[in-house]
Formats: C-alpha cells, sequence, structure tokens
C-alpha cells in the first residue's frame, strides 16, 4: 500500500480514483479526520496523534504508510466542497457497520484537544448524513467515545 500511496504524489487531485476500492477508505477517512481536526482553527499535536492512531489501528497500518497517507490527504483535503468525495468513497464501500465506525473516529478526533467546537460538532451531523448513518447511531457513536475518554457532557 506504501507504494501506491507514495505514486499519488504526482497526481494529488485525482488520489481517490487512482485508488482501488478498499485502498480508497483509509485516505477518505485521513481527509476527513484532518478536516475534523482543523475546523475549530487549531490542529493540535495531540489531535494529530490522534489521527495517526486511529489510522494505524483501524486500518492496521505502519508508522511510514500514516505519514505518506497524512501527507496525501493534506494535500487533497481542502474544506466543505470535498466532503461528499470522501464521503460518497467511504459510503460506497463500507458497510454500515464500518460506517459508524468512521464516525467514532471523527468523535476521537473533535474531542482529542479536550473542547467540542460548534463546528465540529456540524461536520459530524453532515458527514453521518452523507454517510448514511441515523443520528441515533452518530449519537451513540459519540457517547461511546465520550465515555471512552471519561468525559460526561
Amino acid at each position: 500500500m506504501l507504494n501506491r500511496i507514495r505514486r499519488l504524489f504526482d497526481h494529488p487531485d485525482h488520489a481517490l480514483d487512482q485508488l482501488d476500492g478498499r485502498d480508497r477508505v483509509p485516505l477518505a477517512a485521513a481527509c476527513l479526520m484532518l478536516e475534523a481536526a482543523r475546523l475549530d482553527d487549531t490542529v493540535t499535536p495531540t489531535e494529530m496523534a490522534t489521527i495517526r492512531g486511529l489510522l494505524s489501528s483501524h486500518f492496521n497500518l505502519k508508522e511510514g504508510e500514516v505519514e505518506a497517507l497524512l501527507a496525501v490527504a493534506e494535500n487533497l483535503s481542502q474544506g466543505p466542497a470535498q466532503w461528499y468525495a470522501f464521503t460518497s468513497r467511504l459510503k460506497d464501500a463500507l458497510g454500515y457497520d464500518e460506517r459508524v465506525a468512521i464516525i467514532e473516529m471523527l468523535w476521537h478526533v473533535v474531542y482529542a484537544d479536550g473542547a467540542l467546537h460548534h463546528l465540529e460538532q456540524s461536520l459530524l451531523r453532515r458527514v453521518g448524513g452523507l454517510l448514511y448513518v441515523s443520528d441515533r447511531d452518530r449519537g451513540e457513536a459519540g457517547i461511546r467515545v465520550r465515555a471512552a475518554l471519561g468525559r460526561r457532557e
């Protein structure tokens, strides 16, 4: 996978289209997680560590693969206009439970800095809708993440 990701640097605008179905999933997820981290105008080291950990554990990627993936995702993700491209790839490639897992990963990212910004909350609502994840399941994913982090809200 690392070699395929490295080749994406040549044409980052078409990166999602250049990858096979299952390889698009980690890139699309990385792009959405970066967008979630950026929404409050501050990307903290904790948020980046959370994103790296989630990509590594969820997609079974090595450190070099995660860094290459994030480098491509940085170039590829540029605001809300791109959300549809990422979510449509995920919706087409993943079953419902896997899409809920993506939402849960996003909850981890938005809570990584210790505060839930209203724009982050909006992202989760919108992405949940684009992934066809019910409001209930999106909310329960947030509850699971808060419980795992020892947060009460």
